[in-house]
Order: C-alpha cells, then structure tokens, then sequence
C-alpha cells in the first residue's frame, strides 16, 4: 500500500484500494479549515514484522475454520461477523483478530461515503473506532500510542485520531481544527511527557501527488 500511495497519490484524494483486484477510486479530503497533524510517540517499531506474520497466520487460521464448513470462503473479505459468532467463537483470540478485520472492512466502506458527503465528523468517529479495534481486537497499539489518543479523544479542536502504521510504536494521525493546531500540539506535547516522561514530535502533513517524472533541461 505505501508504494501503491507514493507512485498513484493524488492532491488533496486519498486511495480507496481494492487489494484483491488492484482496483482503485480517488475520494476527495477537502482540507478547508483542518489540518493533518501527526503526534510521534518516540518509540520504534520494534515488534512490528514479527507481530504482522502472527497476525497474518491467525487470520488464515479463522478463515480456515469457516472454510470447514462453509467451502466458497476464500478470506475475510467473504466473511461476515455471523460466520465469525458461530464458527469461530470458540478460539477467542483468533476471533479477535478477525472480527477487527471484517469490521474494519465494513468500516472503510463507510469512510468512503463519508468522503463522498463531506461528512468528516463522522470520518473522525470512525477513526476512533479504528483505533479502538486495532488496541483492544487486533493488539497492534502501545500504551504510548493508547495515551496520544486518550489525550486528544475529548478536545473539541480534534476531529478524529488513530494510531497508523504497523504498530507497536510511531505516530497517530490527528485530524484538527487548523486554528486549534499549535494549541493541540502544545497541551498535548505537555501532557505526553507529563505521563510518560517522553518529548513529543509533531508534524503538520498534506495530501500530495504521488511521484512523477521529473525532466531536466539542461542548457548546453
């Protein structure tokens, strides 16, 4: 996905993907009056590789066990959370994980419509929702990740938040208010280190192109 992002980005679009056919729609994220705003934990990625192949093996493991019974499932894009409930139960923390994934599907649908609408209040619900299942189903957060979000999640100036990336470290991408931004970086900078002991970096981002060919002239 970042490659696909970084070759196919367009200004002001983000990608919605379809990794199974390689199909893709650009939705407008109309940026007038917010800003992107990303808070850096200061912890590394350190479990993040190993972390996604076991993450990987358990959603192969749900989706084998409602292959037993249900043959035309071939991954958890052909799942509902009913297959879910009634096959995999019984192993819980493989039924987290794939309840945090067809969920998540769900949930990225409706983003879209979100885009489509303008509607970025519940664009940022929902990316409260996100973080809430990548930490409590999925287990890819940190405490340091779960605190930038605590932190903002009842500021009025902050639209949504979510951690992003592989985990396990890095930033949260924050949606705020553009007049409230120095502000938020502020309190929460002072908050943050005030829990953790830690310094807060924070970057302001925008939606670019993606990379293109750049020509040279060259005056001989």
């Amino acid at each position: 996905m970042d490659m696909f992002t970084s070759i196919f980005g367009k200004k002001d679009h983000v990608i919605c993907l379809d990794c199974r056919s390689f199909e893709y729609e650009y939705l407008p994220f109309r940026q007038e009056g917010i800003k992107i705003v990303l808070l850096d934990t200061s912890i590394k990625h350190s479990l993040a590789s190993s972390e996604y192949n076991t993450r990987r093996r358990q959603c192969e493991e749900g989706v084998g066990l409602i292959r037993e019974h249900l043959p035309h499932v071939q991954s958890l894009r052909d799942v509902s959370t009913g297959m879910l409930d009634t096959y995999v139960a019984h192993n819980k923390t493989v039924y987290n994980r794939c309840r945090f994934v067809v969920e998540e599907i769900d949930r990225l649908l409706a983003v879209c419509r979100d885009l489509q609408r303008n509607d970025i209040k519940a664009f940022g619900k929902k990316m409260y929702a996100t973080h809430k299942g990548l930490s409590k189903l999925y287990e890819v957060s940190c405490a340091e990740l779960d605190t930038l979000v605590e932190l903002v999640k009842h500021n009025r100036d902050v639209i949504g938040a979510r951690m992003m990336g592989g985990g396990f470290g890095g930033c949260t991408i924050n949606i705020v208010k553009e007049d409230a931004v120095e502000e938020v970086i502020y309190n929460t900078r002072n908050a943050y280190r005030e829990k953790t002991g830690m310094n807060l970096n924070a970057y302001v981002a925008v939606i670019e192109e993606g990379a293109n060919l750049v020509e040279e002239h060259v005056n001989v």
